[in-house]
């Protein structure tokens, strides 16, 4: 009699187990959906690969035998190299963040010899506002029959000639 009455307070035994992976599967959810998933893009070289260029010595050509070719060069084909890489993070449903970006800058002079390298991190970057300029195209309420129409009566016969 007693099973009968820890039955009847408890539930069933299948009933109280299933309880118990509902609670652990939520839980682990919700461990899950606060791990954050890391995505890396970009290269920049290491401080000892660095140490294998002297400055003032080597050449575009020997720095991208060392280093490698940079994802990005200057402006000018007589412009920088620039290798860039980031990591970023996200967590659930938040948008994702930046959490370390690198940008390498090897200049060179106008004989293509090295003159500088440069490491810059999060913390050097500037927020650029980019401004959008868009051009009005001045037919807002006109359909497509009217913008047909609409020159029949501007036509001057003397840009025929």
């Amino acid at each position: 009699m007693s099973t009968d009455r820890a039955r009847q307070t408890t539930g069933s035994p299948r009933g109280g187990r299933l309880l118990r992976v509902a609670i652990a599967g939520a839980l682990l959810s919700v461990t899950l959906a606060c791990t954050p998933l890391v995505t890396n893009h970009g290269y920049t070289p290491n401080e000892d690969d660095l140490t294998g260029i002297l400055v003032g010595v080597d050449t575009r050509e020997t720095v991208a035998d060392v280093i490698g070719t940079p994802s990005a060069g200057g402006v000018l084909n007589d412009g920088g190299f620039y290798y860039i890489s980031h990591t970023r993070e996200t967590r659930g449903a938040r948008a994702p963040q930046i959490t370390s970006r690198e940008v390498v800058a090897i200049s060179f002079d106008a004989a293509g010899v090295v003159s500088n390298i440069e490491r810059y991190g999060l913390e050097d970057g500037n927020v650029v506002a980019l401004s959008r300029r868009v051009t009005d195209d001045n037919i807002a309420g006109v359909g497509f029959i009217r913008q047909l129409l609409g020159n029949i009566g501007n036509i001057n016969p003397s840009t025929f000639n």
